[in-house]
């Protein structure tokens, strides 16, 4: 007997998601726990496992369509089941308007009489083309004509990446036609040098929609500037033990366990708040929440943008384990196949620009979190130890803080503490 797979809680902000692809076919054998579909929200793209197993009998949602909890999206059962599926519906075609002979303006789709005598509206006519919710949307934003867009839907249905695709790529003959106004009939009868022609050919631009990421980085990190009062506190770190301690710590390990500089900073910080709780906090009605665990997330660049991967209890696991969690989240982020836990739930992070040459920056707080901590290169700089000029390595650090939560003492204090273990590595790493 067939039964219906419905759209599992993924733990998505909106509940629900757009279905991006199917990863099976009807037909295909299913086995429980198995992916059958991923689902993008505006942050991850998570995969849809199956509850049991079966063949593959029906889809009941097309990429592109949002899935919300608990909708329907396939139907699963037994192979001598497959043939007794009743087939799709036909797309809907257009119909054709008899032409008037009388005088009056066209119309444009159906006749539709109000009950009350007013006059008749007119419903615009189907447009043909076979194209998801999302894509119209799309290319009701940016003012395109779906008619010629690309297709790669099944049945030729237009899929938001086809609108995507064209916003990125248009066609080389695509111009933008801009109306100038006639100045007469002499200006329209006799051409000037110096007058413009009526029609100019003004090459496009171009735009690209943001992807769900980045409309997500753009809303969370505008309400972050806007209603949370940042300040920041810059202090510098003598890094050099640190990094001959991880040199040691590597030097027998095959690259899939060695440790990072991240790994070090995200343990001494978590260490750090235990003794600040009011940095592991949120600001949340007029209330400072704190929190009772410390999980420190890390932001990550991905194609399109930047993720939080989330490392759990960070301040009670040895430094090796949140290496080895922190590579697999990193990995999984990249390839767009991360978990719901890896993106959720942190209560502090660390922006990490080390690997990219920077001397400083000031990171955007991640809310409803009460701080970021900014981590720029660790370079080699002429300091003064003891009352002589030696070269050390040395990294910038910068609290970015939520002046609603915390004060500037408290973060100087802080800043003091992570300090004081990156020069002291042995406490971190044991």
């Amino acid at each position: 007997m067939a039964e219906t797979i419905n759209m599992p809680d993924l733990g998505l902000e909106d509940g629900g998601g757009e279905l991006s692809v199917w990863l099976k076919n009807v037909g295909d054998s299913v086995q429980a726990g198995e992916p059958i579909a991923e689902i993008e929200s505006e942050k991850v793209t998570l995969e849809v496992e199956s509850p049991l197993s079966g063949v593959l009998l029906e889809m009941l949602i097309e990429p592109g369509e949002i899935a919300s909890v608990g909708a329907p999206l396939a139907k699963l059962g037994a192979a001598d089941e497959l043939e007794e599926t009743p087939p799709p519906a036909p797309p809907r075609e257009t119909v054709e308007e008899p032409v008037s002979t009388e005088s009056g303006p066209p119309q444009t789709g159906p006749t539709i009489q109000p009950p009350d005598g007013r006059p008749p509206q007119l419903e615009p006519a189907y447009d043909g083309v076979m194209a998801t919710p999302v894509a119209r949307r799309i290319a009701r934003e940016h003012n395109l004509d779906l008619s010629r867009i690309a297709a790669s839907g099944p049945g030729g249905r237009v899929l938001r990446q086809d609108v995507e695709n064209h916003l990125a790529h248009p066609p080389a003959e695509a111009t933008a036609t801009v109306e100038l106004p006639e100045t007469g009939a002499a200006a329209a009868n006799t051409p000037s040098a110096e007058a413009p022609h009526p029609r100019q050919q003004v090459k496009s631009a171009g735009s690209a929609a943001a992807s769900p990421l980045r409309r997500t980085i753009a809303q969370r990190m505008t309400l972050s500037k806007q209603t949370v009062p940042h300040f920041y506190i810059t202090s510098s770190v003598l890094m050099d033990d640190a990094l001959t301690l991880r040199k040691h710590f590597n030097q027998d390990l095959p690259p899939d366990q060695q440790i990072t500089v991240n790994d070090i900073v995200m343990k001494a910080t978590a260490l750090a708040l235990r003794d600040f709780p009011n940095l592991n906090a949120s600001y949340v009605d007029d209330r400072i929440v704190h929190h009772p665990e410390i999980h420190v997330g890390a932001a990550v660049a991905v194609e399109g943008g930047v993720l939080t991967v989330v490392s759990r209890q960070t301040d009670q696991r040895k430094i090796a384990d949140i290496a080895r969690d922190n590579r697999e989240m990193i990995q999984r982020a990249r390839a767009g196949k991360v978990k719901r836990e890896d993106v959720s739930g942190s209560t502090f992070t660390i922006s990490n620009l080390g690997a990219y040459n920077t001397d400083h920056f000031a990171a955007i707080i991640n809310p409803p979190e009460a701080a970021i901590l900014a981590v720029a290169t660790a370079r080699k700089t002429p300091v003064v130890v003891a009352d002589q000029v030696e070269v050390r390595s040395v990294m910038q650090i910068t609290i970015s803080a939520d002046h609603r939560v915390t004060d500037g003492a408290e973060c100087a204090l802080f800043l003091q503490k992570i300090k004081s273990l990156l020069e002291t590595p042995i406490k971190v790493l044991l």
